[in-house]
């Protein structure tokens, strides 16, 4: 089986974009905002989506520590996630231990020191 048809393209396409400074988001003829790798808005139910140019900065909304992470994250432990407001999407990733609420962050790829997996980070911007 391909990468399409597990469904893991789209998001290896955008982490791929994030890491090369092409951040985006997918956003509907109505203006509803959503993260790949949709096909549907999950506001309308269009299936014609855009990508469109994430912004480039934006603010931590909400933030929690996990101390006891699943096993797919044990030597991660203890790390920060949190959710940032990019304007028309939320986004949530491994913040900087110390984020506060309304702190303006960027997005980036980093790795998981569990297994090697890229994922979603927040940096100072």
């Amino acid at each position: 089986m391909s990468e399409n048809e597990h469904g893991n393209s789209g998001y290896d396409e955008w982490l791929d974009a994030i890491d090369e400074g092409d951040a985006y988001y997918l956003e509907c003829s109505n203006g509803h905002g959503s993260l790949p790798p949709r096909r549907i808005c999950p506001e309308c139910g269009e299936t014609n989506l855009e990508d469109t140019p994430l912004p480039e900065t934006g603010d931590i909304d909400t933030y929690t520590v996990i101390h006891v992470a699943t096993p797919s994250f044990a030597d991660d432990a203890p790390y920060t996630t949190a959710i940032a407001d990019f304007g028309p999407v939320r986004v949530t990733a491994v913040a900087p231990d110390d984020v506060e609420v309304g702190e303006s962050v960027s997005l980036t790829v980093g790795e998981s020191k569990t297994n090697g997996d890229r994922l979603l980070q927040f940096e100072r911007f």
